[in-house]
Formats: C-alpha cells, structure tokens, sequence
C-alpha cells in the first residue's frame, strides 16, 4: 500500500474532532458504549451509523462531528481495548516475576487478561472485524505484537533456557489459546467458565513447562526469529 493510501485511509479512521469539554469526551464515550451494546445484539454485518445514532436519540450528523463512519468508531474500541491489555500487561511486569512459580504466573495472566475481555462490550465482533476488515488490520497486528512481546519479556525472567525463535514461539502459541478460550468464556455461565480457565491453564502449564526449559530444540530453523 502506498504513503498516499496509508494516510487516506487513516484520516478516514481519525474522530472528526478530539473531544476536550466533559460533555463531549462523555458523548464520544457514550457513542462507544451504545456500539458495543450493539454488537452483541445485531452483531458486526448489521451494526450501522444510523442505528447507533437512533439508539442515541441523536441525528445521523451529529454523530458524524464525533466520528467520520462506523469503521472509525470500531477502530476507536480497538484503540480502548489495546490500551486495557497495555495497561494489564504492565501491571503484570510489576509483579517479582523472578520468584513466582509457573503456575502462579499462568493464573496472573490468564486472570488479568480475563478481566480486560469480560470489560469489553461486543469484543466476539469487534475482534472479528480487527482480523476481517482491512483498514483495521494494524490493530490485529498491534495486540499480536504486544502481548508476545510481554510475554517474551516475562518468559526470560521466569528463567526459561529456550532459544529466542522459540520463546517467540512459545509466545505466539500462549496468545493464540488464550485469546480463542478468553472468548469462549466471556459468553459462558459462571461454573462452565471456571472449568474453561481450568483447563486452558492446564494446558497452557504443560506447554510451558515442558518447552521452556528445551535448549535445544530441533528443526525450529523455519520459525520466525523475534
């Protein structure tokens, strides 16, 4: 894609205005908020400007000074979801790693993670259309990029011995079962979604405990290093 595409497309996602007075930044949290909300009712295909702004009790262009289309106003719940996992991740690094056990680190992980997905209205659809739609593919790359990156920080100070092309991968395969079960149990009742984050951390313990401590693992040459 060319720097001219990249900053169309972009300006096309940028809110009309940034919202300074507290009536505003409460409109534009409302406008969120009401989206969400209509995810998880009419889901992603059926979600439209028009229907956000009835439900707002507002016309079509006033929601327009705030943001420019719908996929604008989902690249703004993206941003507010990465921002939730960032500031998650960060607390985690807080935590003296270098003691914890394994087991203790996975139910930390998977708690605060948990949190942050069950805090997100429509997040089944909204993640579906950060994968799906291609003007919001940085985001899909940028929460990739995060979490692995977390991880791999928090692996090394767990004391894992494995090579870095494995540790990436290692990231990248605790992302991906996390992120696919967090969604599944957001949409579960209470005791079948304990059981999910049972099992998930069972596996996830077996997985790391077993590769972690792997120095030299064999025919890794095709991964992707760091």
């Amino acid at each position: 894609m060319s720097s001219t595409e990249q900053h169309k497309r972009k300006s096309q996602l940028t809110p009309r205005r940034e919202p300074v007075q507290a009536r505003a930044r409460a409109r534009a949290r409302q406008i969120l908020d009401v989206t969400g909300r209509l995810l998880e009712e009419v889901g992603l295909d059926d979600l439209t400007t028009i229907l956000i702004a009835r439900k707002l009790d507002i016309s079509v262009g006033s929601l327009y000074h705030y943001f420019p289309n719908k996929h604008a106003i989902l690249y703004a719940m993206g941003e507010q979801w990465l921002a939730s996992i960032s500031e998650a991740m960060a607390e985690l690094a807080e935590l003296d790693l270098e003691h914890m056990t394994l087991g203790s680190f996975i139910d930390e992980f998977v708690g605060r993670l948990l949190a942050v997905y069950r805090e997100q209205r429509g997040l089944l659809p909204l993640a579906q259309a950060m994968w799906g739609i291609p003007e919001l593919h940085e985001l899909d790359k940028s929460h990739d990029e995060l979490v692995i990156g977390h991880l791999v920080d928090m692996f090394h100070r767990l004391g894992f011995t494995c090579p870095p092309n494995e540790m990436n991968r290692l990231g990248r395969l605790t992302l991906e079962s996390c992120h696919a079960l967090l969604l599944v149990m957001v949409n579960q009742a209470e005791v079948r979604a304990y059981r999910t984050r049972e099992d998930l951390q069972q596996m996830l313990f077996t997985l790391l405990n077993l590769r972690g401590s792997d120095n030299s693992p064999e025919g890794l040459s095709d991964v992707e290093a760091p």
